[in-house]
């Protein structure tokens, strides 16, 4: 990929870019700008003496935060250097459990609540001196909790528009799991990103055999909900799609949800072709190792799952027995939430790294650019595909 586009060198910076990533999210932000360094680095711009582009070429953006805790649990939100005229970027993980604080002498592990009040305490300890806020959270807080049935909360849009209420101008997130969802800040920047074209990247590195045309390969949406993504690939890549329909019980509710009484496939003969189950997030695994485990009933070859987000709620222990009863060949989720070391050494798991993306989005927007190339990656997509049936002989 290349750095930025060519209509992005021609724009001036919006302010000095300045990149907050929160303690939850520390290595991706780091990653980050390695990436966004070496870029201005080696870029040439015809205004760059120009006192417009003061900071511009810098050894870090990384603006160093601190949450710090009282014994009672409470915090604050403290910045290392000013940030007057910035143009911010704070990057929050909402899903990393591996941190931890004390309270009254106990450890508590910091839950999504608790991330999404220390990205609060950062933005207001930035005291409305910033140029431009953003926030790049790639589990959107509270997005399972999108919509209203009955006398419920609506967790999701309150915390939108608390956002945009303490003066962030743009929300990117990833694979929302309800776009829709934006509606409740009809004025201000929300996107969401899809991370199709580093899920091919990275299923072509693992198997680098795979054929990609519809006799051979098939997309399969696990749920109903979820079509929209699994369509879309499956028309980038010009193979057939299906679909799975949870047929729940909804006169019972168990761990919060209504219990799925069967999976129904609607689609063509799966028999003898490779499998890319794609979903937004693998929660606990049921849903996700059910449809793997039918779809090989039905006689279908290799199966490769694949989620934005991994979060492994019940652990790894029921995948690690999938595999070794082969009921699935590749798991491939991002960089994007918490990965624990024990994910990572799994034979089976293929980890997409996000972070030369959300470099290039930062980069753009900094410019004040158009994301729009960035976030349809048909193109990309095509020249990889491409790229892969040349090394086949195709």
């Amino acid at each position: 990929m290349a750095s930025t586009s060519a209509d992005t060198l021609k724009t001036l910076p919006v302010g000095r870019l300045g990149i907050i990533p929160l303690k939850s999210c520390q290595a991706m932000g780091q990653k980050v700008n390695d990436y966004i360094v070496k870029w201005r680095k080696e870029r040439d711009h015809e205004e760059k003496d120009s006192l417009k582009f003061e900071g511009y070429k810098r050894d870090s953006y990384l603006i160093d935060s601190k949450t710090p805790r009282f014994g009672s649990g409470e915090a604050k939100g403290i910045l290392s250097e000013s940030v007057r005229g910035d143009d911010l970027y704070i990057m929050v993980d909402v899903c990393n459990y591996s941190m931890t604080y004390k309270v009254c002498g106990h450890t508590n592990h910091m839950s999504p609540d608790d991330h999404f009040q220390d990205l609060k305490r950062i933005i207001a300890a930035v005291g409305g001196k910033a140029r431009r806020v953003n926030v790049i959270m790639p589990f959107l807080y509270e997005s399972r909790q999108h919509k209203r049935t009955g006398r419920e909360s609506l967790d999701c849009a309150l915390a939108l528009q608390e956002l945009t209420d303490m003066g962030v101008d743009n929300i990117l997130t990833f694979d929302a799991h309800d776009p829709r969802v934006q509606n409740a800040i009809p004025l201000h920047g929300f996107e969401t990103v899809q991370p199709a074209y580093q899920f091919i990247k990275g299923l072509f590195k693992a198997e680098p055999d795979i054929a990609i045309d519809s006799d051979h390969l098939m997309i399969i949406s696990p749920d109903a909900g979820g079509t929209g993504r699994a369509i879309y690939l499956a028309n980038v890549l010009g193979v057939d799609m299906g679909m799975f329909y949870k047929r729940r019980d909804y006169s019972t509710i168990i761990d919060g949800r209504n219990p799925i009484v069967a999976h129904e496939f609607l689609g063509a003969d799966v028999r003898g072709k490779n499998m890319i189950i794609i979903d937004d997030m693998i929660s606990s695994g049921d849903s996700m190792l059910e449809v793997a485990a039918l779809l090989k009933k039905r006689g279908a070859a290799k199966i490769f799952m694949c989620a934005t987000f991994g979060l492994f709620t019940n652990g790894l222990e029921r995948f690690d027995k999938a595999y070794e009863e082969g009921a699935f060949d590749r798991l491939l989720t991002t960089n994007l939430v918490y990965q624990p070391e024990e994910l990572l050494a799994k034979p089976y798991y293929v980890n997409c790294d996000m972070s030369k993306y959300i470099a290039l989005i930062i980069d753009t927007l900094n410019h004040d650019g158009s994301i729009s190339t960035l976030l349809n990656p048909v193109e990309r997509i095509n020249k990889l595909v491409q790229k892969h049936n040349q090394a086949q002989g195709k």
